[in-house]
């Protein structure tokens, strides 16, 4: 999937790739939530995958259209997940299935391929380091220990970091101050390339401890996530669902 993030400012132009489509979302709220994929809740996951589509929309994400059918099929099982059996559809009164056996069905042939294309990138990795003529060792460089990366952190992961941030902001601020705001994205991102050292690391959270209003919130979310796709940030977690960290890289 392309989205395209439009911005406040209109004469500037963020673009972000985002690959993962709608499965992937609902198979990151699956897991975030806990939940078994051959019993979930369409009631939660219904919730959950709509607050993400708000947040879309908080940020002018161009959603692909994917994204708005799939959310229109999770609220019509969820709709039929609610009529007795006698109060079913016409077409659809002979059908002996659960309503959500089909979304089921393509949540696990998804997983299945998504696991067998990281199983193969994994052994991609290892081929490299396989060579067929061995080197004189005199020729080789020293060892260097080599730690186990941390857990990767998704387009996701970083968005529902995003959306407790903005729901924080707005339970601390519920009485608003009525101020002219000329943030542009331009301008946050001259700011953190200026206040955050090339090395150096920083809570997900640090980056909006001063923040003023909900549109600086959002226009420093905008802002970072330029600069990842430019490379000049990487984001990363200690564990699993723990705290999201940035990292200015040395080299940009």
């Amino acid at each position: 999937m392309f989205a395209r993030l439009k911005i406040l400012d209109p004469e500037y132009k963020v673009r972000l790739d985002i690959f993962e489509g709608p499965l992937d979302l609902l198979l990151f709220l699956i897991k975030r939530e806990e939940l078994d994929v051959y019993d979930i809740s369409i009631e939660k996951i219904t919730k959950e995958y709509l607050k993400f589509v708000d947040t879309f929309k908080i940020l002018n994400i161009e959603l692909a259209s994917e994204f708005i059918v799939m959310a229109a099929n999770l609220m019509y099982i969820k709709s039929r997940t609610l009529l007795p059996r006698n109060q079913q559809p016409p077409d659809e009164e002979t059908e002996e299935e659960d309503p959500r056996w089909d979304l089921i069905r393509q949540l696990v042939e998804y997983k299945k391929f998504k696991d067998a294309a990281g199983f193969l990138q994994i052994r991609e990795l290892e081929q490299e380091n396989i060579f067929f003529a061995r080197p004189d060792p005199q020729d080789l460089p020293p060892e260097e220990v080599v730690s186990e990366p941390p857990p990767d952190v998704s387009i996701f992961d970083l968005i529902r970091a995003f959306q407790k941030v903005l729901s924080r902001f707005e339970e601390e601020n519920s009485i608003y101050q009525i101020a002219e705001e000329n943030f542009t994205v331009g301008d946050k991102i001259d700011f953190l390339l200026t206040e955050i050292p090339r090395g150096e690391r920083l809570p997900f959270l640090g980056l909006f401890r001063d923040a003023s209003s909900r549109t600086e919130v959002i226009v420093t979310f905008l802002a970072l996530l330029e600069l990842i796709k430019l490379n000049h940030f990487c984001i990363y977690q200690q564990d699993l669902l723990s705290e999201i960290f940035l990292q200015r890289n040395n080299n940009v």
